[in-house]
């Protein structure tokens, strides 16, 4: 009964949540540009006071970097307790000449609103929030006891994140986390993801002469870095695409037979992506089908190789340095340490004797794996299929979430991962949009797992007991 009063206020504010949505939008929260700190301040005060008018206790918390946005709602201590996670800060609008509506200025066209930050996050952070409002509003209560955290660094790793956790974990307790940051496999197939990939990038500087030489005069004698690092990058996988680096595979946790069977049964047509990335084939590790290689698959990949001479007309010179950017994404039971250590013993050894090399260490963060069968994705799939009247389907995600990791092993709680976005959705670039009937949705989608969350986490506390 809760439930369908919450979802009549819903429908009887939809105007206003949509209203609201681009309010939030045109707030240019660019979190990597200091001339938008004082929109920084903005969006995470908008986001304040939209909790405390829903009826929670909400604040504005100072971090070494943005503030961030704590809310608590106390149901019952006996309840569960569900945290919800996102983000108000942006990417850069980047070239406003290739959008076709200034990107802070909010344009509805075609069903859908276009703006920076739309789909990533604050469209779909705001559907969950809203989902709070719904409930308490309309029933006067909700079923579970709520934590909400909003920060504003997401877009530039969430350098704060960690300390954050640490000094307020007391208070951002929880057992599971909700997170709309992901979108659905494509449309009319909405999804739960329950694992991501993990992360460790470097950069390998190699230094031969004091200075640029002249190739004709000292080539065949002088070692040539952009030489060695191109030898070194190709050594680093074998002609079947499998990584080179001794101990790299170590712990890589098998496909179970459930998600082989549910990768095949997914629609994916290689000849279209391959149209759609404008490339002449699709590679990858020998063996392992597309979805497989770019979601359970770990894979290492050069993202920038510089050195030498790069202008315009010639400059017969051997460099004295050059420098790659190398990540490597990792999948579950991978440890980023170990894999990081053993990537430093390929190039020493590669290395040794040619040239002086330098390693910067650049990111590390572990994979991600959520328990299917716990209550969170178990209340997520029923409350999807409420609020979009299909089965989502279960997938994995080939990028990296490293607050997935950071909140389970600072809280201990799992993380349940909403997409109401579509994939085709140019986040980070020109153009990015938000369906307004998927915002909608995502609305309901939050107000039908509250409920079902009570229920089911509920049950597994009252058995663990």
């Amino acid at each position: 009964m809760s439930t369908q009063k919450a979802l009549a206020y819903l429908d009887g504010h939809r105007e206003d949540f949509v209203g609201r949505l681009i309010d939030f939008l045109r707030i240019p929260s660019v979190s990597t540009l200091p001339e938008h700190q004082a929109d920084i301040v903005r969006a995470a005060e908008w986001c304040a006071r939209l909790l405390t008018n829903a009826g929670l206790e909400a604040r504005v918390v100072p971090t070494e970097m943005h503030p961030a946005v704590v809310g608590r709602y106390r149901a019952d201590p006996a309840a569960p307790t569900l945290m919800l996670y996102g983000h108000y800060d942006v990417q850069p609008a980047g070239d406003e000449s290739l959008w076709n509506s200034p990107p802070f200025e909010p344009s509805a066209r075609n069903g859908a609103i276009y703006a920076r930050g739309a789909s990533d996050d604050k469209g779909q952070v705001l559907a969950n929030l809203l989902g709070l409002e719904c409930w308490l509003k309309s029933a006067g209560r909700l079923p579970i006891n709520i934590v909400v955290l909003v920060e504003g660094e997401e877009e530039i790793g969430s350098p704060s994140f960690g300390g954050f956790l640490k000094a307020h974990g007391a208070e951002l307790a929880c057992d599971d986390v909700l997170v709309s940051d992901s979108s659905q496999y494509k449309e009319g197939m909405p999804a739960i993801t329950y694992s991501t990939r993990g992360l460790v990038y470097k950069e390998i500087e190699l230094t031969g002469a004091s200075r640029d030489l002249h190739s004709g005069v000292y080539g065949g004698v002088a070692p040539n870095p952009a030489n060695i690092l191109c030898q070194l990058v190709a050594s680093m996988k074998d002609p079947s695409g499998r990584v080179a680096i001794p101990g790299f595979y170590d712990g890589v946790r098998p496909l179970e037979a459930w998600e082989r069977q549910n990768l095949e049964s997914l629609p994916y047509d290689e000849r279209a992506m391959q149209e759609m990335l404008g490339v002449l084939r699709l590679e990858g590790e020998l063996g392992y089908g597309p979805l497989e290689r770019v979601w359970a698959r770990p894979t290492l990949d050069v993202n920038g190789i510089v050195g030498g001479f790069t202008g315009p007309g010639s400059a017969t010179i051997i460099p004295s340095r050059a420098m790659a950017k190398v990540s490597m994404r990792l999948v579950p039971d991978q440890d980023p340490t170990a894999v990081s250590a053993a990537f430093d013993q390929f190039v020493a050894s590669f290395l040794e004797g040619h040239c002086r090399y330098t390693i910067r260490d650049k990111a590390s963060c572990a994979a991600y794996l959520a328990p299917v069968e716990g209550a969170g994705i178990q209340a997520a799939k029923g409350a999807v299929k409420a609020a979009w009247g299909v089965e989502p389907v279960l997938v994995r995600e080939g990028g990296t979430l490293p607050i997935l990791p950071t909140l389970k092993q600072g809280l201990g709680a799992d993380s349940i991962l909403i997409g109401y976005g579509l994939p085709d959705c140019p986040v980070h670039g020109p153009n990015e949009f938000f369906h307004i009937e998927h915002f909608l949705a995502g609305i309901g989608t939050a107000v039908q797992f509250f409920e079902q969350y009570g229920r089911l986490a509920g049950d597994e506390t009252r058995s663990a007991r």
